[in-house]
């Protein structure tokens, strides 16, 4: 598929991807205030990135806990408009080099999708239930802050030869660093797509190195599933070495565990079990804590109940509606 500068920096995909970013957005104040000068701003935006004067600009910081603490850098409406003009030229590209069983950021996937192909695994390797079933799960430490710029740069620069959008993907990189050459903003619709470029270097060692059928990665968070304990057990020194040593990223020593799928399995916000899955005890506090401080509106009691329709829960149902 073909990729060129010209696609990206374009006036008609600019203003492509301001109609979508636009989604939910307009009665913003910064959007507002973009929105008033739409025309002069893209013309300004198209002409920088002509002539490769465009720099990224600031990011505005701020925390969220959900479901754990996190550090959110939010760019300004300009670059996040660019952000949306790179990813919708990129991200059909790159979507096809993915492996089928990474699910996170990306259309059609999703956790739901991911926690059915759990299920779908577990009965594979356990032939219906009727053989114990083990799953290796992992969690990479301080994903997004821990990714390396120069080895992302070096990987992107594989897939992608002309030399402006490198350029242009080397700004947005540079403009953001947890220290000396390392992290991506989790703000960043950009950086979704590029941790799944990074990620897809693990994902093709898994499923093609160690040649392991029954794999699934969400983000950081990924699971192996086997028959036997002893192998998985032997798959964890692998799996930490070509991180490390490729990807400059470590494991999380405290979320690395190998246990059978009988004994409930915590994974994507729910703890699974052969025939049933429910809530994770953190996600539920959540969601009740949430619903309470929207004082029980009808959207957010419907998008949990939605949430909660993917596990068995019919006595968390009745507590919700009862609230």
């Amino acid at each position: 598929m073909r990729h060129d500068y010209n696609d990206i920096i374009s006036i008609k995909n600019l203003c492509d991807a301001w109609r979508k970013f636009l989604h939910g957005k307009k009665t913003r104040s910064d959007v507002a205030t973009f929105s008033l000068n739409f025309s002069q701003n893209i013309f300004q935006l198209h002409r920088e990135l002509q002539n490769k004067t465009y720099r990224h600009g600031v990011y505005e910081a701020f925390s969220i806990s959900d479901p754990k603490p996190r550090s959110i850098h939010k760019a300004i409406v300009r670059d996040r408009l660019l952000h949306h003009a790179i990813y919708q030229v990129l991200e059909p590209y790159f979507d096809k080099k993915f492996i089928y069983d990474s699910y996170s950021c990306r259309n059609f996937k999703g956790t739901h999708k991911a926690i059915e192909r759990f299920g779908e695994f577990f009965r594979r390797v356990s032939h219906n239930g009727s053989r114990t079933c083990w799953v290796l799960k992992c969690d990479v430490r301080k994903f997004f802050a821990s990714i390396d710029q120069e080895t992302l740069m070096d990987i992107f620069k594989r897939h992608v030869s002309d030399q402006s959008i490198v350029w242009l993907i080397g700004e947005i990189v540079q403009s953001f660093s947890t220290g000396p050459g390392k992290g991506l903003p989790l703000g960043n619709l950009t950086s979704q797509l590029l941790v799944n470029v990074y990620m897809n270097e693990f994902d093709q060692f898994v499923k093609h190195g160690l040649k392991q059928k029954y794999y699934i990665r969400y983000a950081d968070d990924f699971v192996i599933l086997h028959e036997d304990k002893g192998y998985l057990q032997e798959l964890i020194l692998r799996v930490d070495s070509f991180l490390s040593e490729r990807l400059l990223l470590a494991l999380h020593p405290d979320k690395v565990f190998i246990k059978t799928f009988a004994s409930g399995v915590d994974f994507l916000g729910w703890v699974h079990f052969p025939n049933h899955r429910v809530l994770r005890t953190t996600t539920k506090k959540r969601m009740f804590r949430n619903i309470k401080a929207k004082d029980g509106k009808e959207k957010t009691v419907q998008s949990y109940l939605g949430l909660i329709s993917h596990g068995n829960s019919w006595k968390l149902r009745q507590k919700i509606i009862g609230k």
